[in-house]
């Protein structure tokens, strides 16, 4: 749908197509059209003298995943300008799967974790774990690939708090399970199979590190508490005989493939989740083979990850700091940059809240921070303290109404790149420039050209867009990929990588150990990790644990919140992005679900406008009163735009009003974890 909608984005009569100044206060989205040089030269002005008064820190660049067409159009063109300027502040988090990332490198030491989606159809049980690829795709034709399982006789279940598009098309049994409880349904299928036998001894034994202390923890040698089904019912509503039926199932039907998606790591302690649904797949078995899953964030081992083609040189800001670059250590704040979920506290509170800067002038392009990171009001006063805001964007979206200057961008449709499907699909594509730029639009990388001597840079780049997709073109040919002839590809458009069988990861590690050890410190699948250990917190335990989170089922805030948001996909957005398109608008309206069994406790009825909120905010928005949410929990799908009202309550459905600006120690985007309360309006 998202497809056929493109044109309507691209032709849409509120695209940005001239540079514009504010005249109005900031959020009122008052702006004046102005000259290209005019633009530059007040943004080029205001970053030397900010850089000149405050340091180069002050400045904090916000670059993320919207407009982006993978090599060379990527925020590494913005990268490379501010650090060839003295330097920057930068973000670090991946709120996408930040905690998967944390588990992958804990675990198996690198993020190539991976299986080709046409490997399900040698799958005979198929577990999606908060997996709704029928509206989120991750991973091109999975949904193709997942018919084909089930038509070839592979048994789906689907565990989720909402009854999806995915499990009713394509799982035999729907197990609903509270928010931020998914560790301890995970570690009491690890008793069942433990206290069975059931598990994998010769892989274990064989491929890795710290079973004993793992099951130690799980039959409660350690704190005296067996983490059986019925402890974890308790918690997760799940029925404990459920839990037992699941986890015999996956102990005994090989091969099994259990697919983490990345949503319930989305919750506080949310790596703890990643790392034990990996754990589990080692206990049963099913890494390295074909029809399992190691279940980890998804990239195969199929040639090279196509990052930006642009080096982005040295951070000086960085640079002066002393530690390891290293993922694991991101648990301990990295020196001078700020988490994504921390953006708005450290522009308020700078230094003296223990951030590396005092935060003067913010710098945005390829995303909307305001509506999609935690805490919109927070946000709305932070960008209020701000001297200066830069925004590259295409709509008049809630960040860019905060802007200074404004910078309009193109889409990918008149731009060149080259590009890879998401977590390593099995071809490359040659992205042609299709239409000419609308307006005065340009790409951040023009932009930043033309930036780069207004600033006294002189070697910013001595490429043309041509040669720089060339130098990665020429990076490419020792991928394993065949691809020969940059002319031949580039009027193909399409390059599909050839192989007899699917592409899965840790195959060569399975088979030969010795020769081809994980590339982890000790060479071995890390159920228990050493750096873990090392870093003595409690909150990041060397074995998976389960860590109850804040705003979950056992907070005392439920007395006065007794609602669990979650804040899924939907597809008629990608993020925040297709919001304002009217077919996409008109074929799913924004709204709140809420089971019947809560809306009747409210005097609710399907269709009323509601109130959801809670302390840091509240919104307005219709209701949708639906057996396929479990009673408890409330979903607002992410993406929607924020639309305040003059009492600055949001009617536009935006879920970020309601979540909590707080990252989870592994680095955790928590957006699933937050309590509301719903009235009827």
């Amino acid at each position: 749908m998202r497809g056929r909608a493109y044109r309507q984005r691209v032709y849409a009569p509120d695209r940005l197509k001239y540079p514009m100044r504010r005249v109005g206060a900031r959020g009122q989205a008052k702006f004046e059209q102005i000259s290209w040089n005019d633009a530059l030269d007040i943004v080029a002005t205001q970053l030397k003298k900010v850089k000149d008064r405050y340091g180069s820190a002050s400045i904090l660049y916000i670059g993320y995943s919207g407009n982006n067409t993978c090599i060379l159009h990527t925020p590494a063109v913005v990268m490379r300008l501010l650090n060839m300027f003295g330097g920057f502040t930068r973000i670090w988090g991946v709120a996408s799967c930040e905690g998967g990332v944390f588990a992958c490198r804990a675990t198996y030491g690198t993020l190539t974790t991976g299986h080709w989606r046409n490997d399900l159809s040698n799958s005979k049980l198929i577990i999606m774990w908060g997996w709704n690829p029928a509206e989120t795709v991750w991973v091109p034709n999975t949904s193709f690939y997942l018919a084909q399982a089930k038509e070839a006789g592979a048994k789906i279940v689907c565990v989720d708090p909402r009854y999806t598009n995915s499990t009713a098309t394509f799982a035999h049994q729907w197990i609903p399970i509270r928010p931020g409880t998914d560790t301890a349904m995970l570690v009491a299928m690890a008793h069942v199979i433990i206290e069975e036998n059931l598990q994998d001894q010769n892989f274990l034994d064989r491929y890795t590190l710290g079973f004993d202390k793992f099951k130690d923890y799980v039959l409660g040698v350690d704190d005296g508490v067996p983490k059986t089904p019925d402890w974890a019912e308790t918690i997760t509503g799940v029925l404990a005989d459920t839990i037992e039926k699941l986890a015999r199932e996956y102990a005994t039907t090989k091969p099994a493939a259990l697919i983490a998606s990345y949503a319930p790591g989305r919750t506080a302690y949310g790596e703890q989740y990643h790392r034990a649904v990996q754990v589990l797949t080692a206990i049963t078995g099913n890494i390295g083979l074909h029809g399992g899953n190691p279940a980890g964030i998804g990239r195969a081992p199929v040639g090279k990850q196509l990052g930006p083609v642009m080096p982005i040189g040295i951070n000086p800001n960085e640079a002066k700091y002393t530690y390891i670059r290293e993922r694991l250590k991101r648990p301990i704040p990295r020196s001078g940059t700020v988490h994504i979920s921390k953006v708005w506290d450290a522009i308020l509170n700078g230094k003296d809240g223990g951030y590396p800067s005092d935060i003067e002038l913010l710098y945005v392009t390829h995303g909307n921070p305001l509506n999609q990171f935690p805490n919109t009001n927070k946000g709305v006063k932070a960008l209020e303290r701000l001297e200066f805001v830069v925004v590259h964007e295409q709509f008049m979206t809630a960040t860019a109404k905060y802007a200074d200057i404004l910078l309009p961008i193109n889409t990918h449709l008149a731009r060149t790149d080259i590009g890879r499907p998401w977590t390593s699909g099995p071809y490359y594509i040659f992205n042609n420039k299709a239409i000419d730029s609308l307006g005065e639009s340009k790409s951040d990388f023009e932009i930043c050209c033309e930036l780069a001597p207004r600033l006294g840079i002189e070697n910013y780049s001595n490429k043309t867009e041509e040669e720089w997709l060339k130098e990665i073109f020429n990076m490419s040919k020792d991928l394993s990929t065949d691809i020969q002839d940059y002319d031949e590809f580039r009027r193909k458009g399409v390059h599909k990588i050839k192989r007899s069988e699917p592409a899965i990861a840790f195959t060569r590690e399975i088979k030969d150990p010795k020769k081809y050890p994980f590339p982890t410190p000790s060479g071995k699948i890390e159920i228990y990790s050493e750096q873990l250990s090392n870093l003595h917190k409690p909150q990041i335990p060397p074995i998976p644990k389960y860590i109850p989170p804040w705003e979950g089922i056992d907070d005392p805030l439920t007395r006065k919140y007794p609602l669990q948001l979650i804040t899924p996909h939907i597809g008629r957005r990608a993020h925040s992005i297709y919001d304002n398109i009217p077919l996409l608008r008109n074929l799913k309206p924004q709204t709140v679900w809420i089971n019947s069994k809560d809306a009747s406790l409210r005097g609710i009825q399907n269709g009323d406008l509601v109130k959801v909120f809670n302390d840091r905010g509240e919104m307005v928005i219709p209701v949708n009163v639906t057996e396929r949410i479990m009673p408890g929990v409330v979903s607002i799908p992410q993406g929607a735009w924020y639309r305040p009202d003059e009492d600055g309550v949001d009617r536009g459905g935006c879920a970020n009003v309601l979540t909590k600006d707080r990252f989870s120690p592994g680095g955790a985007f928590c957006s699933n974890s937050s309590l509301v309360e719903v009235k009827r309006v």
